[in-house]
C-alpha cells in the first residue's frame, strides 16, 4: 500500500461557534478529521482542536480532501446527544460543490446504493445487490458548458456518497483524486465544501444552524 504524501495545511483553527456543549469550526481541505495510521498522519482537526480545548470529543467526520463545517462534543452528553442525531438522520447537511460539465436539469434526486468497492479500497461504488441505501437531493446553482455549481443536500451519511452520485450522474466533482478523470481532476483540491449543518442542541434541545462560506 503506497504511503499518503500527507502534507496538511498549516492554517490557524477558524471557530465557527463556542459554548458549554458545542464546539464548531471549519475544517481546511487536506487535514485529517482523525489521526490515521502511522506517525506521519497523527496532525489531524481533532488533535487540533485538542490542544485548544482538551475536552473536545469527536461526533463525525469529515474526508480529508473535504472542507467544512464539523461539530465536537465538550460533554460526554453532547457527543450522546449529537452522535444520536447524526445516526438518525436528525441533522441536516448542506454541500457546495463544483461538478465537470454542464449539468441540464435544474434539480434533482440520486437513490443509488454504495458499498465499498474492496479491491480499490477506499473507493466506494454503486451496487444495487448489496449496497447501502444513498439519496442525494441536489440544486443546480449556475452551470457553464465546462462546470456547474451545485448543492447537495445528503439525506444518509455513506463513506464518498457525494462523490460517487455525482459520478454516476455522469459529473465527476472537479480536483477529486479518486473518482475525477483526465482534466476534472486537474485542480489544487477537491471542491467540496460542507457549507452548512443544522442540529439540535445538547442543552434544550433549541434548533440551531452553523455555516462557513466555501473557499472556492
Amino acid at each position: 500500500m503506497q504511503k499518503l504524501d500527507y502534507r496538511p495545511p498549516q492554517d490557524p483553527l477558524k471557530i465557527l461557534h463556542h459554548d458549554h456543549e458545542l464546539l464548531l469550526v471549519d475544517k481546511p481541505s487536506g487535514l485529517l478529521s482523525v489521526p490515521g495510521k502511522g506517525d506521519h498522519l497523527k496532525d489531524c482537526l481533532l488533535a487540533r482542536v485538542q490542544a485548544v480545548f482538551p475536552e473536545a470529543l469527536l461526533v463525525h467526520r469529515l474526508d480529508m480532501d473535504t472542507s467544512g463545517v464539523m461539530v465536537f462534543g465538550l460533554t460526554p452528553h453532547a457527543q450522546r446527544h449529537l452522535g444520536l442525531q447524526f445516526e438518525k438522520r436528525q441533522t441536516k447537511k448542506t454541500y457546495v460543490a463544483r461538478a465537470w460539465g454542464q449539468i441540464a436539469e435544474k434539480r434533482g434526486e440520486i437513490d443509488l446504493p454504495l458499498i465499498v468497492d474492496w479491491p480499490n479500497r477506499p473507493l466506494q461504488k454503486v451496487c444495487h445487490e448489496t449496497g447501502k441505501p444513498a439519496q442525494t437531493e441536489w440544486r443546480v446553482m449556475r452551470a457553464t458548458e465546462q462546470e456547474t455549481r451545485v448543492r447537495l443536500y445528503p439525506r444518509t451519511g455513506r463513506s464518498h456518497q457525494l462523490r460517487v452520485h455525482l459520478l454516476a450522474l455522469g459529473h465527476p466533482i472537479l480536483g477529486d483524486p479518486f473518482y475525477a478523470q483526465g482534466p476534472a481532476r486537474d485542480f489544487p483540491r477537491l471542491m467540496l465544501h460542507s457549507e452548512q449543518l443544522k442540529l439540535r442542541h445538547p442543552d434544550g434541545g433549541k434548533g440551531m444552524s452553523f455555516s462557513a462560506k466555501a473557499p472556492f
